[in-house]
């Protein structure tokens, strides 16, 4: 029998304990950490090439329905990636000829009405992508137009100032319709993003090419690609040639250095040697990035010349080297047509396409480029490697190999026949050569004569 004393002892104990259940308990918060943004470019393109639309020459019309209809054709062609030249409307303030430049951007969020309205486009990157096509387009980020709607609603402290307080053109040009920005300047920065972010939301395109990427501080394209990514998965070219963008911002740079080097080849100016030291330069640049290979472009081919005057004979074979040795290939518009015309800028000037004598050339190209790992782009394909001596400056060869599958390019870049000797070959046995269609077995000492800027692309696909 318990005494009184007892029993409320044991209803203290009984109350401490109901109290001490009823305390809030310590819960250990752990601190949050953030994992760091890291690009990741699309799988999709591992494989593909990518073709610059030129809209305002393309067709008669110069429209974005008109060119709708080439997409069957560019498709059985192989393209895969559409880039599109600027499609905004232009500037009127101080604007060049006629017409106007295409980077004289007026509105960001619209469409240049002599091209067509948004409801076109959008019809035609659903098209696209109906066939498996991507679609980028022309992203001008360090400058626009004079009579921008930015500056008519007065942002003008978006704008780098002259030394009066005024726009200025991009210093050190002669883009006189075309007004500086200013990256100092938070809200014109997250403007730009945001209407960059438009593009994916409502017309789901894949991503950007972005004029003279190097002219626009790195950290707002490292801050504008991870805030795309957020919408979608986004593919981004710079027209640049700078290591530093491959880490968090852009997928895919310009080889302008590679390019211009073709050029000498072509002109008799470099030789093998030079060759084997570019490659040896390219490992500069990460595995994982893109390069850009081109034998022309829009610069190029108004302000440069023509292929036909830049490359003469080589035209076919430096488009050869531009597709096999590394990177992924860009084909112009009217290289199919061998355009052989310098287009005018700021004018009306419709391209030729009476005739298509490179269709089947660019179509043999573009099937390796899909089928064979070996030239892939990236860390996706192999990197390429010199197999042919030095003796001949004016020839070469070079292989890619990779999982079982392989490539080796002999060309002759030169007006008289000569031989390429192999020295060497990764992966010995019968490869069929891609335009002939026979059949030859590749070994170390393995010889061939070709005809004067001929070539040979004899692939083993797995």
């Amino acid at each position: 029998m318990k005494t009184y004393s007892s029993l409320i002892g044991s209803m203290f104990l009984l109350i401490i304990g109901i109290t001490s259940c009823n305390q809030p308990q310590e819960v250990k918060v752990e601190p949050v950490v953030e994992v760091p943004y890291v690009k990741q470019t699309p799988e999709w393109t591992k494989n593909k090439g990518i073709y610059e639309v030129n809209l305002r020459q393309y067709t008669k019309e110069g429209t974005i329905k008109a060119f709708q209809e080439h997409l069957p054709r560019l498709k059985e062609m192989g393209v895969d990636i559409l880039w599109f030249m600027p499609l905004h409307p232009i500037g009127v303030k101080n604007r060049k000829g006629g017409l106007g430049s295409y980077y004289s951007v007026k509105d960001y969020k619209g469409i240049n009405p002599e091209f067509g309205n948004m409801d076109d486009f959008k019809a035609l990157v659903a098209d696209a992508h109906s066939r498996d096509m991507k679609v980028i387009i022309d992203w001008v980020a360090n400058h626009t137009a004079w009579d921008h709607k930015w500056v008519e609603e007065g942002h003008l402290d978006w704008y780098t100032p002259d030394s009066i307080g005024g726009l200025q053109p991009p210093i050190g040009t002669d883009w006189w319709d075309v007004a500086d920005l200013n990256y100092e300047n938070e809200d014109m920065r997250n403007e730009m993003i945001s209407d960059m972010q438009f593009w994916l939301r409502e017309v789901d395109i894949d991503g950007f090419r972005c004029d003279v990427a190097e002219w626009v501080p790195d950290d707002f394209w490292d801050e504008a690609r991870h805030r795309l990514d957020e919408v979608k998965p986004v593919f981004m070219l710079a027209e640049a040639e700078h290591v530093e963008h491959h880490v968090n911002a852009f997928d895919m740079s310009y080889a302008w250095e590679w390019h211009f080097i073709m050029n000498d080849l072509a002109q008799g100016k470099k030789g093998a040697s030079d060759v084997v030291a570019y490659l040896e330069k390219e490992k500069r640049f990460d595995a994982e990035a893109f390069r850009l290979n081109m034998t022309d472009n829009h610069d190029e081919n108004t302000w440069k010349g023509t292929v036909k005057e830049r490359l003469g004979a080589g035209v076919q074979t430096m488009a050869v080297m531009s597709a096999t040795i590394f990177g992924m290939p860009l084909i112009y518009s009217g290289q199919e047509a061998a355009l052989d015309h310098r287009l005018e800028f700021f004018e009306k000037d419709e391209i030729d396409w009476t005739e298509m004598p490179l269709k089947g050339f660019y179509i043999r190209l573009m099937d390796l480029k899909h089928k064979n790992q070996a030239i892939w782009n990236g860390s996706y394909g192999a990197a390429p490697k010199v197999i042919s001596g030095m003796g001949d400056q004016r020839v070469i060869a070079y292989e890619r190999v990779k999982d079982g599958n392989a490539v080796v390019v002999l060309i002759n870049m030169s007006d008289k026949a000569r031989k390429v000797n192999l020295e060497s070959v990764s992966q010995a046995g019968f490869y069929e050569e891609l335009f002939t269609g026979s059949e030859m077995e590749l070994n170390a000492g393995y010889t061939e004569e070709l005809g004067p800027w001929n070539y040979r692309v004899y692939h083993i696909t797995k």
